[in-house]
C-alpha cells in the first residue's frame, strides 16, 4: 500500500494547498451536513447548527493540535522540544497533525457555552454531532495515509503500509534492520474502518430505536463505539509517549473513562425499564 499522490496539491511561493488539509474541510462540510439534518429531523433549525459550527470548531482545531503537541508530540525530530524551541510550528497542523481527544475538550467546553447562551438544547446538538462525527473522522483519517503518518509497527500483512524513510520516526529510520520494503501497520486505515462501521451501526439504531432513545443516547453510544476500537489500536502506535514500562498510554486511561462511564449511564438511563423515548423525536 502506497500514498498515491504528493501531499501538496498546488503550491504559490510560501502558500500550499495541501491534501492533508482538504480532506479535513470536505470532513467538516460532510460532518456539519449530516449533523444540521439531524437537528432539523428532531425539531430543531438546522440554520442553527450551521451558525454554531464556527463557534465550536475553532475552539475544537485550537484544543486538537494543542493535545497533539502537549500531550501527543512525536518522537524524533518532531517532538516537543522542536515545537518549544520554533513555535510557529505548532501552527503547521501538516507537521504531525492534530488530536482527537483536544478537540472533544475543547470542542465540548465550547459547545457547551454556545447552547447556554443561545438557549438551544445541548443534548441534540451533541447527538447530531456525535452521529456524524464518525464519517467525519473516516473521511479525515486519508489524510494521514497521503502524508505517510499513524502507522504502526512493522507487519507482514498483505495491507502493510510503504512508508518512506523520510517519513520514518526512530527506530525505524534504520533501513539496515528495516529496509526500504519493510511494511508497517495502516493505522490510519484500521481507525477510517472502525468509524466508517460506527456511523453505519449509530445511524441504523437512531432510525430503528428512535422512539426508544433519549435526548445524548447517541452521544453515549458514540463515546462507547469509538474509544473502544481507539483502546486497542492505541497498542500499535508508534509515535505515542506511554507509561514507563508498560504498552499504556494517557488514551488509553481516556478511552477506559469514556467507555466504561458511557455504558453505565447508558444502562442506568434505559436498564431499569425505562425505555420509553422522553426527547424530541
Amino acid at each position: 500500500m502506497y500514498p498515491p499522490v504528493d501531499p501538496i496539491i498546488v503550491q504559490i511561493g510560501p502558500l500550499a494547498l495541501r491534501w492533508y488539509g482538504l480532506l479535513i474541510v470536505v470532513a467538516i462540510i460532510v460532518g456539519v451536513t449530516v449533523a444540521s439534518r439531524e437537528v432539523e429531523r428532531r425539531g430543531q433549525k438546522s440554520d442553527d447548527f450551521w451558525d454554531m459550527t464556527i463557534w465550536v470548531l475553532i475552539p475544537a482545531f485550537i484544543g486538537a493540535r494543542l493535545y497533539y503537541v502537549f500531550v501527543q508530540s512525536p518522537r524524533g525530530e518532531n517532538g516537543l522540544g522542536s515545537f518549544l524551541q520554533n513555535p510557529v510550528m505548532i501552527l503547521q497542523i501538516w507537521q504531525g497533525g492534530i488530536h482527537i481527544f483536544g478537540a472533544f475538550i475543547f470542542g465540548a467546553i465550547a459547545l457547551w457555552i454556545y447552547t447556554r447562551i443561545k438557549r438551544l438544547p445541548l443534548l441534540i446538538f451533541m447527538d447530531a454531532i456525535a452521529l456524524s462525527l464518525p464519517l467525519a473522522q473516516a473521511i479525515g483519517r486519508w489524510g494521514n495515509f497521503i502524508n505517510q503518518e499513524l502507522y504502526g509497527p512493522p507487519t507482514n500483512l498483505p495491507w502493510g503500509l510503504h512508508i518512506d524513510p523520510n517519513h520514518r520516526i526512530g527506530p525505524y529510520q534504520d533501513l539496515t534492520t528495516y529496509p526500504e520494503t519493510t511494511r508497517f501497520h495502516p493505522l490510519f486505515l484500521y481507525e477510517s474502518l472502525w468509524n466508517f462501521v460506527g456511523f453505519g451501526l449509530i445511524f441504523w439504531i437512531s432510525r430503528r430505536f428512535s422512539r426508544q432513545l433519549r435526548d445524548g443516547d447517541i452521544t453515549l453510544l458514540y463515546l462507547i463505539w469509538y474509544p473502544t476500537g481507539r483502546f486497542f489500536i492505541e497498542f500499535l502506535r508508534t509515535d505515542s509517549w506511554f507509561f514507563t514500562g508498560t504498552p499504556f498510554n494517557v488514551v488509553h486511561i481516556l478511552c477506559f473513562i469514556a467507555v466504561v462511564g458511557s455504558a453505565i449511564i447508558l444502562y442506568r438511563r434505559h436498564g431499569s425499564g425505562q425505555s420509553s423515548y422522553s426527547g424530541t423525536s
